[in-house]
């Protein structure tokens, strides 16, 4: 129990913290934390770039293919019309057939 005390403390000081500070320091503040955030992010973005380069590299997919399979993959997580994924689908697949 006494973890979640010293959190809820902290949360209470940085949350005076916060309430005492200008419209400036809020974004120095937002900022810093913007930062914090994409350093954390670079390692996986860094991670895509490779993933995307070696295919390249490899022979196994052109830059199209990847683009056209990235939007096939954000419809579907957005859960966007099946049926315009299908047309998404067959382009590739139209194309890599001719390969």
């Amino acid at each position: 129990m006494q973890p979640r005390k010293k959190t809820r403390l902290r949360r209470r000081h940085l949350g005076k913290i916060m309430s005492d500070l200008t419209s400036k320091e809020y974004v120095v503040e937002y900022i810093k934390a913007l930062k914090a955030i994409e350093d954390e992010m670079e390692p996986y973005k860094e991670h895509k770039r490779d993933l995307r380069t070696s295919y390249a590299q490899n022979g196994w997919l052109t830059r199209d293919d990847m683009r056209q399979a990235v939007r096939a993959y954000r419809m579907l997580k957005k859960g966007d019309d099946i049926d315009q994924f299908t047309d998404y689908f067959d382009q590739i697949n139209k194309k890599l057939g001719a390969a």
